[in-house]
């Protein structure tokens, strides 16, 4: 193998794809509006959620309990009758509906303990479960309030205090863009090598590289450094100009250790790209190909869900993904401000998995080069 061939190579890539409006809009838009437009429009917190207010007891303590329901986490409380209920949350109008019962303020006055109920729509799953909880808390305090102005003692053995660590307003903001980021690495990494080998083939191209004096490892090496380079530059500026600047995420980790991070899973996802191109004849096949493998790779690796949610058989093979491995990473590092102490294994794996995956792709290369040359 001839670095100075690798390197030039490398060049054409890179020329190529700058004469490829196509792509170049694909990299503009991935590092741009794909993450504003998730990060700001994609709410895992409670916002604006509707709710329905039944009022069976009309009394001081239940319009409190009616005015506490303020923005921006629910819009005005709706007030309904109970023979409306049902209707209702067939029909989803509202995500929350809250029924208090007659003679609610007397019974709490009197010290005992009344039921209310509250009706929520679960096919909204995130505003159900977050106002679930903030549901509670406000209405608990609310209660307690009422109770405290009239001298009666309930008691509360225990009391749970919750301290939010590394995001501590809950913002999904941030936890979004940084994920959107990694999602846009994950589709990228595979798109451009492998469109790049296919674009080849379909142009008659490569047979123009066989003829000349050089290897499959040449030819695959060019495009790895090439994309890999184009990718990095991308979300590197992302990162630090999209994410931190424009959304305000803070960075508690090292930039460096991230674009190292970054680099090596880029390394094992343009070898997969490569990969399934040799496997595809067409762009189209490539295509179909490539979206199923990239879904896998992404909704599997721990971005959306914690690992320890899915099945264990199912984690135990998320752990040959380059990705499972990536996303912990950027999580640790930008996040909670992990350092190379506590990210060298996730590295190394990563670097592993890539090793395998480019052994693998140079040999169905090799092979694909040689029936070409027959």
């Amino acid at each position: 193998m001839r670095p100075a061939n690798v390197y030039r190579l490398g060049l054409k890539e890179l020329k190529s794809l700058r004469y490829d409006p196509v792509m170049v809009f694909l990299i503009i838009y991935a590092f741009t509006f794909s993450i504003l437009a998730p990060a700001k429009g994609v709410k895992l917190e409670l916002e604006n959620a509707s709710v329905a207010i039944i009022d069976e007891d009309q009394s001081q303590l239940s319009r409190r309990l009616s005015d506490g329901l303020k923005e921006p986490y629910f819009q005005p409380p709706v007030a309904i009758g109970i023979e409306e209920l049902d209707s209702a949350m067939d029909a989803g109008r509202y995500t929350f509906v809250v029924d208090i019962p007659p003679r609610f303020q007397a019974d709490l006055a009197e010290g005992s303990t009344p039921t209310l109920q509250v009706d929520l729509d679960a096919t909204a799953m995130t505003q159900a479960g977050a106002g679930a909880r903030f549901l509670q808390s406000e209405l608990a305090q609310e209660a307690g309030a009422f109770l405290a102005r009239h001298d009666v003692k309930v008691e509360q053995p225990v009391s749970a205090v919750t301290r939010l660590l590394f995001n501590p307003n809950g913002n999904s903001t941030w936890f979004m863009a940084v994920m959107q980021i990694v999602n846009m690495c994950t589709l990228l990494g595979i798109l451009l090598t492998g469109a790049a080998l296919i674009r080849e083939r379909e142009h008659g191209t490569i047979e123009h590289l066989l003829v000349m004096p050089l290897t499959a490892l040449e030819i695959m090496l060019a495009k790895v450094w090439a994309n890999v380079l184009v990718i990095l530059i991308g979300a590197t500026l992302a990162l630090l100009l999209v994410v931190h600047g424009i959304l305000g995420a803070p960075i508690a980790g090292s930039v460096p250790l991230f674009v190292l991070g970054l680099a090596v899973y880029l390394f094992a996802l343009t070898a997969l790209g490569i990969l399934l191109a040799t496997i595809a004849r067409t762009m189209p096949q490539f295509g179909l190909l490539s979206i199923p493998v990239f879904l896998v790779l992404y909704m599997l690796s721990g971005a959306n869900t914690p690992l320890d949610s899915m099945p264990e058989i199912l984690q135990r093979i998320m752990l040959l993904s380059p990705t499972t491995h990536f996303v912990a990473f950027s999580q640790s590092l930008i996040f909670r401000g992990a350092g190379i102490g506590i990210l060298w294994p996730k590295i190394l794996a990563t670097g592993v998995i890539g090793m395998v995956a480019f052994l693998a792709a140079l040999a169905r290369f090799r092979q694909t080069v040689s029936l070409t040359r027959l």
